[in-house]
């Protein structure tokens, strides 16, 4: 009988064991199960930071790219205008050297003359004075007025100044000495005045 209750007992031994066994395997399976997780949330943070470190790079660039198409948008544009100020004020020297000709044509022509050859000589030193002022005139190239005109420092250049006199306002050009020029919008040459104060 003795014997009967060793075996009755060892199995329930076994069993305790086995279920000791089982209590000792399930942390484990656990232990696992947490590792695994945590090994998959290692790789998705992983994945995660690789993708914002990307997505960051890539608005870099795109910025980067953004900018350099501005600075070439930028370029072209300063490019026309550069291209178009050239244009709009191409012959200006030309025209600078050929103004003092045109001055000593006019006091030429100021000279009174009485005999035929002198008349004649007049008359062809008229014409050259018209086509070069009508070839100045078709290069937008065009004499100011500036005679009774209010002194303006931007177009005039006074080189003498003469106490106002009867009908005369204070500021104004009273003589000119040398005719001033403008290029389209541009001052070519000032006028060199004489202004009343």
């Amino acid at each position: 009988m003795a014997d009967e209750k060793n075996l009755s007992e060892k199995p329930e031994k076994v069993k305790k064991d086995s279920a000791s066994d089982a209590a000792v395997k399930q942390p484990e399976d656990g232990n696992k199960a947490v590792n695994n997780e945590e090994a998959q949330t290692k790789k998705i943070d992983t994945k995660q930071a690789k993708i914002d470190e990307l997505s960051q790079k890539l608005d870099e660039t795109e910025d980067k790219y953004l900018r350099a198409e501005a600075e070439i948008v930028n370029m072209q544009n300063r490019y026309k205008k550069e291209q178009e100020r050239l244009l709009r004020y191409q012959g200006q020297e030309i025209a600078k050297a050929i103004l003092p000709a045109v001055d000593n044509l006019k006091r030429a022509l100021e000279i009174e003359v009485d005999d035929k050859s002198s008349k004649q000589l007049k008359k062809g030193v008229e014409m050259v004075a018209n086509d070069i002022q009508n070839a100045l005139s078709n290069n937008h190239v065009v004499k100011m007025n500036s005679l009774n005109e209010k002194f303006d420092p931007n177009f005039h250049q006074a080189v003498k100044t003469v106490p106002v006199q009867k009908g005369q306002k204070a500021d104004t050009v009273v003589e000119v000495y040398q005719e001033g020029y403008m290029l389209k919008d541009r001052v070519l040459r000032p006028a060199m005045v004489v202004v009343a104060q």
